[in-house]
């Protein structure tokens, strides 16, 4: 007469046994689980940045300005007072 199946089991360790049940369905979900995350990281990136473009654009129509555009006005000021500095110098 066969050992029923229980009883065969019980000759493998239990560690084993658990591996080779359980350890190809971890992989799976693991894999599973690594591709939605990066999945999801890359979406709510380009999410983001379609949002601040359509943002931008919206900004520009309504006459607001950006802070981008804020720093960039802010450096080029700072470049004409260098300028007009250095050509006051010269004329002194």
């Amino acid at each position: 007469m066969d050992a029923p199946a229980d009883e065969q089991r019980d000759d493998r360790d239990p560690v084993e046994w658990l591996a080779s049940v359980v350890g190809p369905r971890l992989d799976e979900a693991r894999s599973l689980l690594e591709e939605v995350t990066s999945r999801w990281r890359g979406d709510s990136v380009r999410i983001g940045e379609g949002t601040r473009e359509r943002l931008k654009d919206l900004f520009r129509e309504l006459g607001l300005v950006t802070r981008d555009d804020l720093d960039e006005l802010d450096l080029r000021i700072a470049q004409l007072e260098h300028r007009l500095r250095l050509l006051e110098r010269d004329d002194a």
